[in-house]
């Protein structure tokens, strides 16, 4: 959701030199990003886990002679690195005990507010405008082969309505249940003769299976057969994506691909998709607060209450 900001600061300074320094997990989320001339991995948790390292870190940093530093994170490390590697000009949000770190302190949002809009802040304190809120998500020509060839190995046609579920998700109450995944599956292979496709990771391809098992029509699973710039042609390469909230929806989104986002326990006012497709996320009201984090909730009833027939119907209204 940063990407919307590195894009803004990158026009508004489209002579600087520009680095994002991110842990190295975020690295292929970044990689490709044309607004960036570099990306710095600094990993608290591993390469520089030690303070030999992370003082060698600083040092190296100091080199690079950096101007600004528009600080994203909030924490108290994220703010001290670049004060101790002399970046004159320190701008972030004015959290506990780093005030004295930076140069322009910034309030913290009173209001719960979009994650992107939250990065935007920072930014636009210093004059810089943004142009769009929107997010990105960037793939290579090999990418979009892999996943050409692939789609051709398994017969679909440029032609086809092609529908990608992606049914994973980070923890399993803001997943949708398998069997709605199956039954609304089913559905749009029979009336729109669309062509399922299951995403995922590896960790996802038994979910895929399961799903697979419970269906009339069996759909084409990739999960577990694509890498993250894989996953993002294939979500480029698609008709329609649906997913619950996940790293996956909202690739989808950055992707520009029209998309149904199924929300329960997370707050689609905090991190819904922004994209340039048209973006439907479904809600409903069951009485709880919104947002949850009890990952052992027995009902799950907000994610329940999205039926498959409620589904189909936005799914026509996209088309």
């Amino acid at each position: 959701m940063s990407t919307a900001s590195i894009r803004a600061i990158k026009k508004a300074y489209p002579e600087s030199y520009l680095a994002c320094m991110v842990p190295k997990r975020c690295v292929e989320v970044l990689s490709g990003n044309p607004n960036l001339d570099e990306i710095i991995v600094f990993d608290e948790k591993d390469t520089h886990k030690w303070l030999f390292a992370q003082i060698r870190f600083i040092l190296e940093l100091k080199k690079k002679k950096f101007d600004i530093a528009f600080l994203f994170h909030r924490s108290f490390t994220r703010a001290l690195i670049p004060f101790l590697a002399g970046i004159p000009q320190r701008i972030g949000y004015c959290t506990k005990k780093r005030g004295m770190l930076l140069t322009r302190k910034i309030a913290l949002p009173q209001d719960d507010i979009h994650r992107l809009d939250y990065y935007l802040n920072i930014p636009e304190s210093y004059g810089v405008k943004s142009d769009g809120r929107y997010y990105e998500f960037f793939i290579s020509d090999d990418d979009r082969e892999f996943i050409d060839i692939k789609l051709k190995e398994l017969g679909v046609k440029k032609n086809d309505f092609v529908v990608v579920i992606n049914p994973g998700g980070n923890w399993a109450p803001k997943r949708w249940p398998k069997g709605n995944f199956a039954a609304l599956s089913d559905r749009l292979i029979n009336e729109l003769g669309a062509k399922i496709i299951i995403s995922g990771a590896d960790k996802d391809v038994e979910l895929a299976n399961e799903i697979s098992a419970m269906m009339l029509t069996k759909p084409l699973i990739l999960a577990g057969k694509t890498n993250l710039k894989q996953l993002g042609a294939l979500m480029e390469s698609a008709d329609l994506v649906i997913s619950a909230d996940s790293g996956p929806m909202h690739i989808a989104a950055a992707m520009g691909t029209d998309l149904i986002a199924l929300f329960g326990p997370t707050k689609a006012t905090l991190t819904g998709p922004l994209g340039k497709g048209k973006i439907a996320i479904i809600q409903p009201e069951v009485g709880c607060e919104i947002p949850c984090y009890k990952e052992n909730c027995p009902r799950n009833r907000c994610m329940e209450a999205i039926s498959p027939d409620y589904v189909f119907q936005e799914v026509k209204r996209l088309r």
